[in-house]
């Protein structure tokens, strides 16, 4: 903040207080520490008080409803049965089943109706919502579902237990226990009491609902076993009718010793048939010795003969020694020796006469040998045949029996599962170690009344600081020049307080028969930049605009002009809003002519001005019907009748973002004065007002901030927010 004393000339004697851009700090409003962070909460207390203030009037209503809670809770671990662990491997074993399987078994939709039913926890208003009374929100979803729907609900669906079911799992808890097969039940509910009863009632009908469910599973099992057992028993009884019926049939031999005969057949058949070979053999030899043989004496030396034949070829020897022992007596001619040669001849003729008998009676042999050999062939054939078959059918046999007796072991095998499912339905489903049964809580459970509201406050504060943050973050309005000061030859016109609505319709405020020190400070501030820029003199004519309609630009041209006027200096406003001009209300003139009607040449300028009592020369607005015909460019006949009279022009123009007219005025008036309303307009609302005013002239642009609050803007972190400080305040009591 600079405060610079400009001495008093003709034209003005003004004390001026306005804010010099050259000496910015390097503070700024959204520098994140914790001094800008408190100004924030300063600045924004009252929004946060409400804020708190609501959320707490909630959290109260909600927490003044909550009603002390017992929590109950059973440890329990689940076994097998001892009984189906007493093989000869796991004898005295006694594992626990799955944890997981068996928490959801706990929370069953079976279990939960049973202990709704049982513990009658439709007869409680806290499991029972309608029991419960109505909220307003409720009984306004109601009617608004029932625009929806026309449909009523069923008796039968009110009367259930289906809206009890989402409250019980709410209030019912079961975990397990870290990675151990401990399992906990707790429950929450208004009663002691009943908080002890669910979890115990739960265990008992735990059980009942396992060995119940065990009981269906293995009923169904055993009827499914007795159907295959059926199934499997007419399997077994025909594969064995098929064996008997075959073995009857094929005439199967299944006795050893029969077996045992056949074979000893064959080989007795074997034995038969090589004898009768070595038999033919030996009768084929004999047989062509004999025929071979020139004499048949000789030949049957080296056989074997009969005895008959062997004694007349032993008859013939000796009588052949007999003659040759004749001859050596008695010589060739002997009689003796003569009847013995005839003897010898008679003895030889008989021997190969049965030498003869015998060829015979061997060739008769050989043929009986081979009529033999045939029949034993054919016998041993049978046999073989008959071996064969008996083996192929036994074979057979074999199978059959085989099948059946697989058949029938299937029967066993089903019958020994439906002994063991018997067996099994007489155990109990599961076993049940409780280490720690739900016992009836002393006190509620959780945290008293006293901690929500803490919490709830604690929470409502952070809300609150919160929102502010994030509202501050989105305001993108003007509230300093530090905002504006990058956007390029611009000056700084200063701060304009605001003015209570009542002051501003008060004559007395208006035509200053009474001073508001901050607010008259901050006018003659604005004139003085204006004498500053402009080589320390007055302009002779100023465009007072804005971007927007409603922020304070027609108050600021009507101070001015007031502030000129109290100071004698002559000065002539002009209501330049040709559309929207309103300031005749203020000055009264009871004129029917105005700017429109003179720039489109319907009135001379005599004919618009008004004389006001305070010095202020006055040109209303006229017909806004007329605007669309005004030429602008006329406007500098009023600035130069101005200039000829040594009065100072001031434009109440329209809003440069609404009509052109603006930029037309602009580029005829010597300075223009942009107001931006504080906390309102948007920086780049600014901006693009500053570049269109550019563009119509290049010159620099005074920036005036309006309805300025010296109280909120004092708690900001701008190098500007001195300016509004409590003791400035105090001094100018504006308090």
């Amino acid at each position: 903040m600079t405060i610079s004393t400009v001495p008093p000339d003709r034209n003005t004697s003004l004390s001026s207080m306005r804010y010099d851009p050259r000496f910015q700090a390097e503070s700024r409003s959204d520098d994140l520490d914790l001094t800008s962070g408190l100004r924030l909460i300063r600045r924004r207390m009252v929004m946060i008080v409400a804020i708190i203030i609501l959320l707490m009037a909630a959290a109260a209503t909600a927490i003044s409803g909550l009603k002390p809670t017992f929590h109950a809770e059973s440890r329990l671990i689940i076994h097998t049965p001892l009984a189906t662990k007493l093989g000869a491997e796991e004898s005295g074993r006694n594992d626990p089943l799955d944890a997981t399987s068996e928490t959801e078994r706990l929370l069953s939709r079976s279990i939960a109706e049973r202990v709704i039913r049982e513990l009658r926890l439709d007869d409680w208003p806290e499991f029972n919502p309608a029991l419960q009374e109505v909220s307003l929100i409720d009984k306004l979803r109601a009617m608004l579902r029932g625009l929806v729907d026309s449909e009523k609900p069923s008796s039968s669906r009110r009367n259930s237990i289906e809206p009890i079911i989402p409250n019980y799992y709410k209030a019912l808890r079961v975990w397990r226990d870290g990675q151990g097969d401990v399992i906990q039940i707790g429950f929450d509910a208004s009663d002691p009491e009943l908080a002890a009863a669910v979890p115990n009632r739960l265990i008992s009908i735990y059980l009942e609902e396992r060995k119940d469910s065990l009981r269906a599973r293995l009923d169904a099992a055993e009827e499914w076993l007795l159907r295959r057992i059926a199934e499997q028993k007419v399997r077994a009884m025909t594969a064995r009718d098929a064996a008997d019926a075959y073995q009857k049939t094929m005439d199967v031999v299944s006795n050893d010793d029969d077996q045992v005969e056949q074979i000893k057949s064959i080989m007795e058949l074997g034995e038969r048939q090589t004898k009768i070979e070595q038999g033919r053999a030996e009768a084929r030899a004999t047989i062509s010795a004999l025929e071979a043989a020139d004499d048949l004496s000789l030949a049957l030396q080296n056989m074997v003969i009969p005895d008959s034949i062997g004694a007349m070829q032993r008859e013939l020897r000796a009588q052949e020694q007999d003659l040759e022992r004749l001859l050596e007596t008695y010589g060739d001619t002997a009689q003796a020796v003569v009847d013995m040669r005839a003897k010898i001849r008679k003895s030889r003729t008989d021997l190969n006469l049965a030498a003869d008998r015998y060829l015979q009676s061997i060739r008769a042999k050989l043929a009986g040998l081979d009529r033999e050999d045939d029949a034993v062939r054919s016998a041993l054939a049978a046999a073989h045949e008959k071996r064969t078959r008996s083996a192929l059918a036994q074979t057979e046999l074999a199978r059959l029996q085989r099948m059946a007796d697989k058949e029938q072991t299937a029967v066993e095998k089903l019958e020994e599962q439906r002994r063991g499912l018997v067996a099994q339905a007489m155990l109990p489903g599961a076993e049940l170690e409780v280490l720690s049964p739900a016992a009836v809580p002393l006190a509620p459970h959780g945290r008293g009344r006293l901690f929500y509201l803490v919490g709830a406050l604690l929470a409502s504060i952070s809300i609150a600081v919160t929102a502010a943050f994030v509202v501050e973050m989105l305001d993108n309005s003007v509230r300093s020049f530090d905002q504006i000061a990058g956007m390029g030859r611009t000056v700084s016109a200063g701060f304009i307080p605001h003015l209570k609505r009542k002051d501003q319709k008060d004559p007395s405020m208006l035509f200053g028969w009474i001073q508001v020190g901050m607010f008259d400070e901050a006018i003659r501030s604005v004139l003085t930049s204006f004498k500053q820029s402009n080589g320390g003199k007055l302009p002779n004519s100023i465009v007072v605009t804005s971007a927007h309609s409603g922020e304070g630009k027609s108050l600021v041209a009507r101070s001015l002009a007031i502030d000129l006027a109290a100071n004698g200096i002559p000065v002539l406003l002009v209501d330049a809003d040709l559309r929207h001009g309103n300031l005749d209300s203020f000055f009264k003139s009871d004129l029917k002519q105005g700017l429109n009607e003179f720039l489109c040449g319907q009135a001379g300028i005599r004919d618009i001005v008004h004389h006001h009592p305070s010095g202020i020369d006055f040109i209303p607005a006229g017909n806004a019907s007329l605007h669309r015909r005004a030429r602008l460019t006329d406007a500098a006949d009023i600035i130069g009748m101005a200039a000829s009279m040594g009065q100072i022009v001031i434009f109440d123009s329209a809003p440069v973002l609404a009509s052109a007219d603006t930029m037309h005025l602009t580029a005829l008036a010597e300075r223009t004065l942009l107001v931006v309303k504080w906390g309102k307009t948007s920086r780049r609302a600014v901006e693009f007002c500053l570049h269109q005013l550019k563009i119509a002239r290049n010159a620099e642009l005074s920036v005036a901030i309006n309805n300025v609050d010296p109280k909120k803007h004092a708690k900001y972190n701008f190098s500007d927010s001195e300016l509004f400080v409590k003791s400035l305040r105090k001094y100018h009591e504006f308090i």
